[in-house]
Order: C-alpha cells, then structure tokens, then sequence
C-alpha cells in the first residue's frame, strides 16, 4: 500500500496546486495567470512575474486563505513597468 504524504491543507499535491493557481487567477487581488504553483512535501512554492511588491504579497494572502497552515516560499519577481518618462527628441 502506498504511503501518503502530509500536505499542505491535506489535499494531493497536484489537486493543491490546480487549486491556488485557480485562486490566484480568479481572486480579483491577484489575477494573475502567469504565477506558477508547486508544492514540494509540506511548502507552497510560488514561482513568476508580477507587477508590483504588493501584488507579491497578495499571492500570500490568497495561499494562506485556502491553505492557513502552509509554509509558502514566495520566488515571484517584481517587475516594474516603466512609467511615462520625458519626451523623446525627434530632431528637427
């Protein structure tokens, strides 16, 4: 008989993760498509690109709402959109 591994929210793995990443699409604080979700034995792993720190952080948010006990290892970047600069000098 196969043995089970203690998950996070006590649910498969994979059916863990479909899950966050669900949550992290569809959860208006978030919707973000492009933020892969792993789970390595007991710990969350968030792996991606995001737009801004607090974004980062409400990926967190969402985890620990669907999974309170998880240990989440938060490897998302912040990438920073340059916003609106100087004018650019065509010549004449």
């Amino acid at each position: 008989m196969a043995q089970t591994q203690n998950h996070p929210a006590g649910r498969p793995p994979e059916y863990l993760a479909a899950e966050l990443h669900r949550a992290l699409t569809e959860d208006p604080r978030t919707a973000e498509q492009g933020v892969r979700v792993r789970i390595r034995g007991d710990v969350v792993v968030l792996d991606g690109e995001v737009g801004t720190a607090q974004r980062r952080r409400l990926l967190e948010d969402v985890v620990h709402e669907i999974a309170p006990d998880a240990q989440i290892h938060n490897d998302v970047h912040v990438t920073a959109t340059p916003g609106p600069g100087e004018c650019e000098d065509l010549g004449d």
